[in-house]
């Protein structure tokens, strides 16, 4: 069963993640690309690189044949899926076995024994592993909405829509009341077919008030398995993971060796090789209760990592190339050791100060280098970006995740907080002072996290959502740096001559806009208010330092000396990070601004995507917050809606088109238009 060429089926940062495993054992790796990821970093870490379609995932990285293709012209013997995409599709697996190759991952029929959520909760319940109530369909004829409401009104509210194929989140709602149910219903149908091709669904009753649990298993082909402990997934926003920790703050010994045992039960019922995760919600009175197994490598596999000193990636190939678990851990379980406290935090390209928006555009600044340094080994940051790549919309909005280890949770919050401050993305908007807000809030740092706590800050407005203004001390940096106009390192002057005049300097910021009198005396420069009165004390700043390699600033405001990461934006500006935030400081031009005020005839999509929906026609009579039509980017589908009342002048664009940011979906004549 041994192999020496891999070829990684995915993309980003858990690509790059297999390839340097896989390197480091001695194996040769294969890349797989869409023309969206040409120039990807996954793309230049890997021994060879194939092009295996254009950028939508179906006609790439769900293309079985295109994959298989890329290993027969490279001669890989083994394919390893990552997570997402193919990875939990048995008939790839199965593909991969009947093309002769090794396929790193469970065997086709154990995936699909817990692919079908159904099916796996009536597999878990004859295995003794506790699940929560439900309606599990057993065919395509017990589908309809009608069964679908008499069953969820038996259960009662709130529940879960759940696609019976599903996984990270997809075809998933939650359902408050019972009149919510069929636009729920509606939108999971929709959401599973295109994401799995099946849009049949279950339904689950909610757990309250509950923390998802998940313990990561471990089993060889040879009839053993192991678990290595809890990750705390509760941290969720859309019911897709945020932070994720181990050990979980609300597991004691009791409890973590009832989950482990579940946990390894159920990779045993299926026949279960390789890696896995099995997740529970446990409720407030110390309950856990089975949600469903995922076949494959978790995205949060490093808090397990940092807190076990294992590579389950290295392990993944071991048991691929049939080697049992005992040629390792002699003594099984009981050589399963855990130490300290490890925290990872999933850094997204969205706006959370715009409703999650998700962005794209190009990554000017990602230089994490200096924090992993002062980290000293505490920190780990796997990453699928570089800097000058380009986020798309066409996949998942994670960035990059950062890994932290402490020696108790506290210690490891302090350390990813230092972390998300000290290595700051310029370009698309992320969620890093989201993260770092929710790390240093009292419903995390006291363990009273609950799945549906996030969203609940989101409907009451929880400061932590607010776009942070730039403190006092940063608008002085960032005058002090514009004035030198984007100089290189070692440069002595700044560009704009010291002068016994002062001269005039603007900055706008988050459409907030500050003057001063800027006058350079060698190395300091003072900043006056533009209204201060005469005689008013100057602000300065004193350039001390500038590390152009981390683009780090040393800079010294009234007295306070203080490293800043900053840099100058490509189309002039600067910008600025503080407190994991990010700024950017512009000059405003002197002439008026000509951007047209949103027009409410026209509604544009916000981001690049996919035409999800379109829910008007021409002549249709819309009233003012009606829905027009939904983009779907990484994973979010976003609708516009009428602005004012009236009636649909054109529809420009059909369901499944890709359209650019800004593209004009729907026209309307409203009624204000029309002669009385």
């Amino acid at each position: 069963m041994g192999f020496h060429k891999i070829l990684i089926a995915n993309r980003g940062e858990i690509a790059c993640r297999v390839v340097r495993t896989a390197r480091a054992l001695g194996y040769r790796t294969v890349a797989v690309y869409s023309d969206a990821d040409a120039v990807a970093p996954h793309v230049a870490l890997a021994d060879e690189a194939v092009p295996i379609g254009p950028a939508p995932a179906a006609e790439s990285y769900l293309h079985i044949p295109a994959l298989l293709d890329a290993a027969r012209r490279t001669g890989a013997d083994a394919v390893h899926p990552g997570y997402g995409f193919l990875s939990e599709r048995p008939e790839f697996a199965a593909a991969c076995v009947q093309a002769g190759l090794v396929f790193i991952g469970p065997p086709a029929e154990a995936m699909a024994a817990m692919g079908d959520k159904a099916a796996a909760k009536r597999r878990m319940q004859q295995a003794g592993v506790p699940c929560a109530p439900g309606y599990l369909p057993s065919g395509t004829d017990d589908q309809d909405d009608a069964r679908l409401v008499q069953e969820a009104q038996r259960l009662g509210m709130p529940l879960l829509v759940k696609a019976v194929a599903g996984g990270g989140g997809r075809g998933m709602r939650l359902v408050q009341a019972l009149d919510e149910l069929p636009a729920a219903l509606a939108a999971a149908r929709r959401e599973a077919a295109a994401a799995f091709g099946d849009d049949r669904l279950m339904l689950e009753r909610l757990v309250s008030d509950a923390r998802h649990v998940e313990v990561q298993v471990f089993a060889d082909a040879h009839g053993d398995a192991v678990h290595l402990g809890e990750r705390d997934c509760t941290a969720q926003r859309r019911r897709q993971k945020v932070i994720e920790e181990a050990p979980s703050p609300i597991v004691d010994g009791t409890l973590r060796a009832r989950l482990g045992r579940d946990a390894v039960a159920a990779a045993l019922a299926v026949g279960y090789v390789g890696a896995g995760t099995v997740e529970f919600v446990v409720d407030t009175a110390g309950q856990h209760f089975f949600l469903e197994m995922n076949t494959r490598l978790q995205v949060e596999h490093p808090v397990t990592e940092m807190l076990t000193g294992v590579d389950l990636v290295a392990w993944q190939l071991r048991v691929a190339a049939g080697e049992p678990l005992r040629a390792w851990l002699p003594g099984g379980q009981a050589d399963v050791r855990w130490r300290g406290h490890a925290i990872e935090a999933r850094l997204y390209a969205e706006d959370p100060f715009d409703g999650f928006t998700p962005q794209t555009g190009a990554v000017a600044h990602w230089r994490p280098g200096a924090a992993l340094a002062a980290a000293g080994g505490s920190l780990r940051i796997d990453a699928g970006i570089a800097e000058g790549s380009t986020v798309s919309p066409w996949y998942d909005p994670m960035l990059a995740k950062l890994i932290v280890h402490g020696h108790d949770r506290a210690d490891a919050i302090r350390r990813l907080v230092a972390a998300l401050d000290d290595s700051p993305v310029f370009g698309p908007a992320t969620n890093a002072r989201f993260l770092r807000g929710v790390l240093q809030h009292d419903d995390f740092t006291h363990a009273r996290m609950t799945t549906t706590r996030l969203d609940e800050w989101a409907t009451r407005g929880e400061p932590l959502l607010r776009r942070p203004e730039p403190p006092e001390a940063l608008w002085l940096a960032g005058a002090a740096l514009a004035t030198r106009d984007g100089l290189p390192a070692g440069t002595p002057e700044p560009l704009r001559p010291a002068a016994l005049a002062a001269v005039p300097l603007r900055l706008r910021c988050q459409g907030a806009e500050r003057a001063w009198r800027a006058r350079w005396l060698g190395d300091v420069v003072q900043l006056v208010p533009a209204d201060a009165t005469p005689g008013v004390a100057p602000a300065t700043v004193r350039v001390l330092a500038h590390d152009a390699e981390a683009a780090r600033w040393r800079l010294e405001i009234d007295g306070v000396a203080a490293c800043h990461v900053a840099r100058p934006a490509g189309d002039g500006g600067w910008w600025l990070a503080h407190e994991a935030a990010v700024y950017r400081f512009d000059e405003p031009s002197p002439w008026p601004d000509a951007r047209r005020a949103a027009d409410p005839r026209r509604a544009c999509a916000t981001v690049a995507g996919r035409v999800a929906q379109v829910a008007v026609r021409p002549g249709q009579r819309v009233a003012a917050g009606d829905p027009l039509a939904s983009v779907e980017a990484m994973k979010m589908e976003m609708w516009q809606h009428a602005a004012a009342a009236g009636t649909v002048r054109a529809v420009h664009v059909a369901a499944g088109d890709a359209v650019a940011a800004g593209t004009l979906l729907v026209e309307l004549a409203l009624e204000e238009d029309t002669p009385a």
